[in-house]
């Protein structure tokens, strides 16, 4: 079944057409990665699934629900999460405070002075299994700022997560990691994502290849083709326009 549909989306800047005619399905439980040269139009493509865009032409629906023109807090409320390329996180908080904090924003909880977070059973229950989750236990009250790069991306996945998304959408989540990093990356991706409907632009073919059921890629703002690891391998459309410049 799916859960996400695009249909004939077009976006353009004042005359500058970025996404053309863009059709996409987003089978539940599938992991379906989204590629292509920079410039093709990939994070559009994920600002105007999530509702920071609009898009000049096209419809969307998320759950059979046309989303094509709701803000991005009624679409993130019905079960779309996603991350950005650059971190966004609260770096003076503790790894443990960033994810209450969005386990708060899920459960419609706000802060007050009558009420006390950290007595909250529910919250700190939950808190407590995205931070196993993610594995970060060991790191619970250190300040997201004194981690490293590549710990400070592991805790804006445990963030993307700590909503319980239906969808969740992974903007380059490798961008900046070290050879290390990007393969540990993977399997962990993979397990906090089990059971849930994934897409996911990324650059690095390892990852892709090694991640996603299904493959869309972006050429110039047009779907070039979609398909298997394999049929998009095997494509010789694809190895021309991108792939093959690898």
């Amino acid at each position: 079944m799916a859960i996400l549909r695009l249909r004939d989306i077009d976006k353009d800047f004042s005359g500058l057409q970025v996404l053309s005619g863009v059709s996409m399905e987003i089978q539940e439980g599938e992991r379906h990665a989204v590629i292509g040269p920079n410039g093709a139009g990939k994070s559009t493509l994920f600002n105007v699934i999530t509702g920071l865009y609009k898009p000049s032409r096209g419809e969307i629906t998320f759950l059979d629900r046309d989303i094509t023109k709701s803000s991005i807090h009624k679409i993130a409320r019905m079960g779309l999460s996603r991350s950005f390329q650059i971190i966004n996180i609260f770096p003076k908080m503790t790894v443990f405070e960033n994810i209450r904090i969005a386990v708060v924003s899920r459960f419609n909880r706000r802060f007050n002075w009558t009420s006390f977070l950290h007595r909250d059973r529910k919250i700190l229950e939950e808190s407590d299994r995205i931070l196993s989750l993610i594995g970060m236990t060991d790191v619970r009250d250190v300040p997201a700022w004194e981690m490293s790069y590549g710990m400070q991306r592991q805790l804006e996945l445990a963030l993307t997560l700590a909503r319980d998304p239906i969808l969740i959408l992974l903007d380059e989540p490798t961008a900046g990691l070290n050879a290390e990093e990007t393969r540990n990356s993977v399997p962990l991706i993979k397990k906090v994502t089990e059971g849930k409907t994934l897409v996911i632009v990324e650059h690095d073919m390892e990852v892709v290849f090694n991640l996603a059921d299904r493959i869309t890629v972006l050429n110039y703002g047009e779907v070039l083709a979609t398909g298997t690891p394999d049929e998009i391998r095997g494509s010789e459309e694809v190895k021309k326009a991108y792939l093959g410049r690898k």
